[in-house]
């Protein structure tokens, strides 16, 4: 049974390690596959290459038009978060709780020759969703490795609004 549901969200990730925090609050349709399992669909903003020098500068013409749009596959067990889109990156992350999962990112280039992938392997510690019947809140705590080299300590939380 497919039934979906338009809902202001908020999503947000943070680093132990580094200075990073990015927060999207947007709406975003929540579509129920069965009981445990949900996906939400949003388009994610657009990230600017460089921000303008001067406020009346606009955006550069290379900057793409097109949106990005970010999946998530949730379920209390497991989560993949795809953003696809604007034709220059997109990323991949699979995540379940005490397993090493795959995060993928793939830079396609100017020229027709194709895109470049890398591959980085993450550890789930924590993965906890809760709300009943539908979720109101997403939490995984993660660590990113490139080989045997931790590149940090990161939080994803998605709060859906009912």
């Amino acid at each position: 049974m497919l039934t979906q549901h338009r809902k202001p969200i908020s999503l947000s990730l943070m680093s132990y390690d580094l200075p990073l925090w990015s927060v999207v609050e947007t709406d975003a349709t929540l579509y129920q596959k069965d009981s445990e399992r949900f996906h939400v669909l949003l388009t994610e903003p657009l990230i600017q290459d460089s921000l303008p020098l001067l406020p009346s500068q606009v955006m550069s013409p290379s900057v793409p038009a097109t949106p990005r749009l970010l999946w998530l596959e949730i379920s209390p067990y497991r989560v993949t978060m795809t953003m696809q889109g604007n034709g220059k990156f997109s990323y991949r992350h699979f995540w379940e709780q005490g397993v090493y999962g795959v995060s993928r990112y793939w830079l396609q280039t100017e020229s027709f020759t194709g895109s470049h992938q890398m591959r980085l392997r993450n550890f789930t510690r924590r993965l906890t969703l809760d709300g009943q019947p539908f979720p109101e809140h997403l939490r995984i705590e993660y660590e990113l490795w490139a080989q045997q080299l931790r590149i940090g300590h990161y939080v994803m939380n998605l709060e859906i609004l009912h």
